[in-house]
């Protein structure tokens, strides 16, 4: 048997802390120990999309890209999401450090973000997220 996915659910009280949570799930399937993972380094973002679901995929995409293109470990710092003319509009600053073997125990490689069974849901209490990443 081959696995070829990984599947998390990710939880917040805001749409913000939904969107942190689910970020940290997905550097946690790629980095054994986040804590590992030093502030060296700031990495602003501002993303648009049409609906909410648009703009987690499009942000989750964005840690697989740093960490693939500039081999970049990131997490949530600080996250801003707000809703104008039916369009999301996210600002986040990442913080986190290159790349370093000997310090940052890789678990898997995450190619994608996919939509498979991918959602984003308001429930009482606040919003969950359901997540499977290609790996």
């Amino acid at each position: 048997m081959v696995t070829a996915d990984v599947a998390f659910k990710a939880w917040g009280a805001t749409l913000e802390e939904m969107f942190a949570s689910a970020a940290r799930a997905t550097m946690n399937v790629m980095v054994e120990n986040l804590s590992a993972i030093a502030s060296e380094t700031t990495q602003p973002i501002e993303l648009a999309a049409e609906t909410i679901e648009n703009l987690l995929f499009d942000f989750l995409q964005e840690l697989v890209f740093y960490k693939d293109a500039k081999q970049l470990l990131l997490l949530p710092e600080d996250i801003q999401i707000k809703k104008d003319n039916n369009r999301y509009f996210l600002k986040a600053f990442l913080k986190g450090e290159m790349l370093k073997t000997h310090k940052h125990h890789l678990n898997v490689d995450v190619k994608a973000v996919t939509m498979h069974l991918f959602s984003v849901s308001q429930m009482e209490g606040g919003w969950e997220a359901m997540v499977v990443l290609d790996i």
